[in-house]
């Protein structure tokens, strides 16, 4: 299956090579015929100032580029970008022209291999791991040219193929299955000990039946719970890089938050202090349809899962509270910050770093007893992360935990 998709690629690399050759004499032969003739065109200025824009306009060789969902990149020797096709602009946006590409791809395997390609005139090929703001893995072919796009003969065609999710699925594949046979183990255990005590020698003993059935029900709906988070997880991480651009109200949210968590905040004094609308970009995947018309699943497990860990790690009547105002500059841009604050047990300080890890708990037994599948916060994290929002966690031990999640306005 690889072997036919980076042959596929091959291929798609081979043809846009070719067009572009191709564009390149034709335009060459335009031109020259426009200085025998000597007579001017109706788009001079375009032919001697080139730019992105007039070019997407008059070269119909741009829309088939355009087509394509693989990035293309043109540098000069300067290595400030010229040309960008849509897949490019909707990866890093609209902005990037004659910006040194060193702004969107801070990478020094990179920038070397484009002096090569302008001093040895070959294509050189290259893998391109980026982890900020979340993984990507590119396949990236570079060559030299003028093409038509850019006649510049000291200019880079960067030919990006976008291999993340192929990438994510094996890694994960293999987290998965190894951390799925350490979580499941506990249980599976426990359940069959019991199976073979109540069809053994307490096959008739009604009172050792109804004391072990309970406990393999809790169990077996452990064993249920976990596997639900575990694959909402791996979906979450494989779309991790692909950032959401519907508007979100973040007032929608939390009252739906509110409602899915009613009954057992009731023990609780609750406060939910979103009255106004604040608008995020988020995903319009609906979830729950007797709520809202528009609901976004993505940010309502964020909330629903810090909401629930307070719950569960709060005593009754202490106070739950929620917030949300203007950012403070914790992401680029104006923003907003949503803030879950409990007075439950808190996290020691020198434990909050690893909050968000898979699996990780911070007292394994009260985590067990009340449900919990170590999960929660790594689905939380991943999500604000596609969200290219941040997350911030305050806590102290018996003093209660404070978490805030910063978006950027839409």
């Amino acid at each position: 299956m690889e072997l036919l998709f980076y042959s596929l690629a091959g291929i798609i690399v081979i043809v846009v090579i070719a067009v572009s050759r191709k564009s390149i004499v034709a335009g060459m032969e335009a031109r020259s015929d426009i200085k025998r003739e000597n007579k001017p065109s109706n788009n001079e200025e375009g032919i001697e100032d080139i730019t992105n824009e007039n070019i997407e306009k008059t070269n119909e060789q741009v829309k088939i580029i355009n087509q394509i969902d693989d990035l293309i990149l043109i540098v000069d020797k300067f290595k400030n970008i010229k040309f960008f096709n849509n897949s490019a602009k909707k990866k890093f946006g609209e902005n990037n022209l004659n910006k040194h590409v060193a702004t969107l791809l801070r990478v020094p395997d990179l920038l070397q291999n484009i002096d090569l390609v302008l001093l040895k005139k070959e294509t050189i090929t290259m893998d391109l791991e980026l982890s900020s703001p979340s993984f990507q893995f590119f396949k990236v072919y570079l060559f030299s040219g003028p093409t038509s796009y850019v006649d510049d003969p000291d200019s880079v065609v960067l030919f990006l193929k976008d291999l993340t999710d192929i990438i994510k699925a094996q890694r994960f594949k293999s987290d998965f299955v190894a951390n799925v046979s350490h979580e499941l183990k506990t249980p599976l255990v426990s359940i069959k000990g019991f199976l073979e005590t109540i069809s053994g020698h307490a096959k008739d003993d009604l009172e050792a039946q109804k004391k072990f059935i309970p406990i393999m029900l809790e169990q077996a709906d452990r064993m249920e719970s976990l596997i639900k988070d575990l694959l909402s997880l791996s979906k979450i991480e494989l779309e991790e890089h692909i950032q959401p651009q519907d508007k979100v109200n973040l007032k929608e949210i939390l009252n739906n938050v509110e409602d899915i968590h009613q009954k057992n905040l009731k023990p609780f004094e609750f406060k939910n202090n979103i009255k106004d609308d604040f608008f995020i970009k988020g995903d319009h995947e609906k979830l729950i349809e007797v709520f809202s018309n528009i609901n976004h699943e993505k940010l309502i497990e964020v909330f629903s899962n810090i909401i629930d860990n307070s719950i569960k790690y709060s005593e009754k009547n202490k106070k739950i509270e929620v917030n949300c105002g203007q950012g403070n500059g914790k992401v680029i841009g104006d923003s907003y910050t949503v803030s879950i604050k409990d007075n439950g047990i808190g996290i020691p300080t020198e434990q909050l770093p690893r909050i968000t890890e898979r699996f990780f708990r911070v007292d394994a037994a009260k985590s067990k007893k009340v449900g919990g599948t170590g999960l929660g916060m790594a689905i939380v994290k991943h999500i604000v992360n596609q969200h290219r929002g941040e997350l911030e966690i305050k806590s102290e031990t018996q003093r209660g935990t404070e978490i805030k999640v910063h978006f950027s306005k839409f």
